[in-house]
Formats: C-alpha cells, sequence, structure tokens
C-alpha cells in the first residue's frame, strides 16, 4: 500500500467515524438546532419582525436566515469536534492514533472534515425550516457554499484547539458558553452594524463572526456591511493561524502526551 493511500486510509476512517456518531445520535446533535432555529423563526422572524419591518431593504425575516443558518453551522461544527476529540483523549485512545504512522495533518484534517460534515447536515436542515417561513432566493449559490464551508472548517479548527487544552468535560463548555454565544450575537446575526454609532461600529470589526455572518447575507441576499473581499480574507487567515496552531499543539503534544 502506497503512502498517500495509507494516509486516505486513516482520513477516511476518522471522517466515517465522525460522521456515524452524530448521525446515530440525531435526536441530541441535529434536532436541537433545528427546534431552536424555528423558535427563533417564529419569535424574531413572525413575532418581532412584523413590528420591525424591513432591514437593508429586505424583510426582517429574509435578513435573519443567513444569520440562523451560519449560527446553526458554527456551534455544530465546533461541537461536534470538542466533544469527539476530547472524548477520545479522556477514553485514551487517541494514543493509538498518535503512534500511528499517520502525520499529524491527517489526523486534524479527519476531525475538521468530521466537524464541517456535522454543520453542513444541521445548516442545510436550518435552511429547510427556513422555507417554512419565507422564499429563499440565492444571491451567489458559490459565495454561500464557500463561506459556509469555511465558517465550520474555522470552527471545526476552534472546538479541536479547545479540546486539546480541555482537563475535563466542562472545560469543553467555557468557550462556547462565554466567548462563542456572545460574539454570536454580536456578530451581526440580528441587525446591521450600519444601526450602530460608528465608535461601536469599529468595535464590531474586531469580531470575527462579523465578517462570516456578512459574508454569508450578501451570498443568500446580496447585502453586506463588509466588502465580500476583506470577508474572505479575515475568514481564510483565521483558518490559516489555527491551522498551524493546532498543528503545533499535535506537535508538541500538548494536553496529550503525559
Amino acid at each position: 500500500m502506497s503512502e498517500w493511500r495509507r494516509y486516505w486510509v486513516t482520513f477516511e476512517t476518522i471522517v466515517t467515524k465522525e460522521i456515524l456518531r452524530f448521525a446515530r445520535i440525531w435526536v441530541q446533535t441535529i434536532l436541537p438546532s433545528v427546534i431552536t432555529t424555528t423558535l427563533y423563526f417564529v419569535i424574531f422572524g413572525r413575532l418581532i419582525g412584523e413590528r420591525i419591518g424591513t432591514m437593508d431593504g429586505f424583510p426582517y425575516l429574509d435578513f435573519i436566515v443567513p444569520g440562523l443558518v451560519l449560527m446553526g453551522v458554527i456551534t455544530n461544527s465546533y461541537s461536534n469536534v470538542v466533544s469527539s476529540f476530547y472524548s477520545s483523549k479522556f477514553s485514551r485512545y487517541i494514543e493509538e492514533l498518535l503512534i500511528s504512522p499517520a502525520p499529524n495533518w491527517v489526523i486534524l484534517a479527519g476531525y475538521v472534515a468530521g466537524g464541517v460534515a456535522r454543520g453542513l447536515v444541521v445548516g442545510t436542515a436550518v435552511m429547510l425550516v427556513a422555507l417554512l417561513f419565507t422564499e429563499i432566493h440565492i444571491h451567489s449559490p458559490l459565495v454561500t457554499l464557500l463561506i459556509c464551508l469555511m465558517t465550520a472548517m474555522l470552527f471545526s479548527l476552534g472546538g479541536f484547539i479547545n479540546a486539546i487544552y480541555a482537563n475535563s468535560f466542562d472545560d469543553i463548555s467555557i468557550v462556547p458558553t462565554f466567548v462563542l454565544t456572545p460574539l454570536t450575537y454580536l456578530g451581526g446575526v440580528f441587525y446591521s452594524i450600519s444601526l450602530l454609532p460608528e465608535v461601536w461600529q469599529r468595535v464590531s470589526l474586531a469580531n470575527p463572526l462579523l465578517y462570516m455572518v456578512n459574508a454569508f447575507r450578501y451570498g443568500l441576499l446580496g447585502v453586506s456591511d463588509i466588502p465580500i473581499g476583506i470577508a474572505f480574507g479575515m475568514i481564510l487567515i483565521f483558518i490559516l493561524i489555527l491551522v498551524a496552531f493546532s498543528l503545533l499543539l499535535l506537535r508538541r503534544g500538548v494536553g496529550i502526551k503525559t
């Protein structure tokens, strides 16, 4: 068996395990996000949205669809990797991967691909739910797909890093609760930053989720508070930084080797 063939078998095995893992317990991994998003559509889209009217020229319900879809992608891609990789540490079968001839980048790619798969499944499910409340006209399918993939990759990497540093199951909930959730709600999911005072608009530019939400909104609606080129560039930079950092942590055995 050639070297690249062995790498592919390792990658395929990890991805298959990750997909089967969240698919077997879909009631816990996929359904909650769909139910939560449905409530957002009913409460914010229907009840509150009718009073708000339009935002950036679109009905408020249409305006929040991109953010809610991406919110499902973000939370699920992140939680899939952080819980799975930490479980492998806790059960100590991660050591079998570390002593195998598979390079670290293959192991990282396998876990990230699993997180991306769950994120895309949930994102698709949320998009289907949105069709029950409004019509969706995709402005740019390519931009929509690329941003969805890149966002899922970025937060899968974030979940991987969180899992490496986590020392208990409680530790894997700290970042989603105290970092991810606030950044999500302050990332322009429910509003346009043009409504904010100028000083807060500048502060908002430090939020990486702002670039993802606006780029995805451009893909669906064709409007964005951020130039699309800058949004793509920022997301790509964050991905490259987290990839390099993840590989560094694996090479040093941080949180893994004793």
